[in-house]
């Protein structure tokens, strides 16, 4: 007897190949029939009209510390995701070191600091209970309602070896070696590989570089060889140029790191907009030359336009303008102070429109901003304009407009910037992108930069566009490259496709209705704290492994997924 039957859906399998209408069956967590069923069940559901399609794949998240409070990685799960890659950009919260209980908090103001996890929830929401990374994996296993797995963080292992030491020190020969043991402990207990970060914009809570960042390029071939000696291991890596333009050492560096490995290399996020044509051939330069040397760098970048609020009051993308940090980490009487002197403006602009400024010149159109939530007399009826129209009321320049905005609400205003890059040019550029073999859709950053971001929804916003927006690219393939291609590159055995004998990883959406609705503020993080949410339209249901984990965007309280672990729910993909 088949647990459950769903007839008549329009399969669209995960393939790219051309939709048809079919019955599938799932017995025992697995797709056991695709085709028409004659067998009994014990529940059925009549899916005419609605697309049946593998669950969603998403390969950068920050679900680390989430699942231990939200077991179901909402609203990842209401928006059709089944299976997230996490550990990304080098941060993990293993391995700890028994010896020093110290590093855990270490570790949490790091992940506050660094992205955007409230301080009190991650040392309310989880255990800590750990040392090992295979310690970690065993806690969340059997708990967590998603399919869920981890790289190890190249700060975690540094830190476990040098102690405070891993920030501003160098290993020795003794450390490092002690390192690449670590790291094949974590990958044989089931890490996906090693994470990495180089980026100018990552700091730990102290304000200093954080670990990897110290790291010198043999340090991270020697790590990257021992990630080639394990059994469906990746890498995953974050320099500075992601965030505009690689270097030319930068470029050298990737590639030599997947080809010592014989492994892919993923970066995140490419960004494109036509306005900087040249970024786009610039950070595929490193896919080209890595085939050439044996190795595989693959760029991932988001098929929607993330929504990101700014605030002149907490730490954002702001921050991480070059010379703004300085200012916007005073005391808000001296910041307020400091941002209406005329001089300080205009050179904090001149550093925000600089080249060094990279992506972050974006943010630097400050005419384009829209007032959010305001908490002031003085700012009644702003919520919801833009700046540019409130400052030539006023006779103001929009920069100045703005911090006496965010003056009177004592720095707590919500500022959120129109993109610059929403224009037919820059789409058109994406769907021309996309094609590339060395890009993949992705980059959520789902459980970080809670309050500021909200990226999980952008698989059901994706589909909405092209089936009823701009459709840029048909539904068959569109599904593809939200499962399958995601599922090839990390090796996922027997997911990412709808197939007889597969995992029972499924979504059922209604075509006509599929889209996420707006990002709204919610306080439902452990300590009240808040974060983004947003409803997903049109999404059905969803299976992980066989078992209804959500209905029509309400979760059921199952916890049907696993952490999937190297080796044994991953196999190699070797680009050699």
């Amino acid at each position: 007897m088949l647990d459950h039957v769903i007839k008549g859906a329009t399969v669209v399998d995960g393939t790219g190949a051309p939709a048809y209408t079919a019955d599938v069956g799932i017995r025992h967590g697995r797709i056991a029939v695709v085709g028409t069923v004659t067998e009994e069940a014990r529940s059925v559901e009549d899916a005419s009209g609605l697309v049946l399609a593998p669950g969603f794949v998403d390969p950068h998240t920050h679900y680390d510390a989430q699942l231990f409070w939200d077991p179901y990685a909402t609203p990842s799960l209401n928006h059709g995701v089944t299976t997230v890659a996490g550990g990304n950009c080098g941060f993990t919260l293993a391995p700890l070191h028994p010896d020093r209980p110290e590093d855990a908090d270490y570790t949490r103001r790091m992940m506050s600091r660094v992205e955007g996890m409230a301080l009190v929830a991650l040392e309310e929401g989880a255990p800590w209970s750990w040392h090992s990374f295979g310690e970690y994996l065993d806690a969340l296993e059997g708990r967590i309602a998603v399919n869920a797995g981890f790289m190890v963080g190249h700060c975690a292992l540094r830190r476990y070896v040098m102690g405070p030491q891993a920030v501003g020190g160098q290993p020795s020969q003794e450390q490092l070696a002690a390192m690449v043991r670590l790291l094949r402990e974590s990958m044989d207990a089931g890490a996906w590989g090693l994470s990495t970060t180089q980026s100018s914009s990552h700091s730990d809570g102290d304000g200093q570089p954080v670990a990897s960042r110290h790291a010198q390029p043999a340090e991270l071939l020697a790590l990257s060889r021992a990630v080639g000696e394990c059994e469906g291991t990746q890498i995953e890596a974050i320099v500075a140029g992601c965030l505009d333009q690689f270097s030319d050492a930068e470029i050298d560096l990737f590639v030599e790191m997947s080809a010592v490995a014989g492994r892919p290399l993923n970066w995140n996020v490419l960004t494109i907009d036509a306005a900087v044509p040249e970024r786009v051939p610039r950070q595929l330069l490193a896919s080209e030359q890595a085939r050439k040397a044996g190795g595989r760098v693959v760029a991932l970048t988001m098929p929607i336009l993330t929504p990101m609020n700014m605030s002149l009051g907490t730490f954002c993308a702001l921050n991480l303008i070059p010379g703004w940090g300085p200012v916007l980490g005073l005391p808000v009487p001296e910041r307020i102070e400091r941002l209406r002197d005329a001089d300080v403006r205009a050179e904090l602009l001149r550093r925000a429109n600089s080249k060094e400024a990279g992506v972050f010149r974006r943010l630097a159109n400050f005419g384009r901003y829209v007032i959010g939530d305001t908490y002031s007399e003085a700012n009644a009826g702003l919520t919801g304009r833009v700046v540019k129209d409130i400052a030539e009321e006023r006779g103001q320049e929009p920069f100045a407009c703005l911090v006496e905005i965010c003056a009177n609400d004592e720095l707590r205003t919500v500022l959120w910037p129109m993109p610059a890059d929403n224009d037919p040019a820059s789409w058109a550029l994406r769907a021309q992108t996309w094609q590339h073999e060395d890009v993949l859709l992705g980059g959520s950053d789902a459980g970080a930069h809670l309050d500021r971001m909200c990226g999980a929804p952008y698989t059901t916003r994706f589909l909405g566009d092209c089936l009823r927006g701009r459709k840029l690219v048909g539904l068959e393939q569109a599904v593809k490259m939200l499962t399958d291609d995601p599922a090839r590159l990390f090796g996922l055995r027997e997911r990412g496709r709808i197939r007889q004998g597969w995992h029972a990883d499924l979504v059922l959406l209604d075509p006509e209705q599929i889209d996420a609705g707006p990002a709204t503020l919610v306080h439902d993080l452990p300590g009240d704290s808040p974060r983004l949410d947003s409803r997903a339209l049109g999404v059905r249901a969803v299976w992980v492994n066989g078992v209804e984990a959500l209905r029509d965007d309400v979760v059921t309280g199952a916890v049907p997924g696993r952490v999937l672990r190297s080796g044994r729910d991953t196999e190699t993909v070797s680009t050699r």
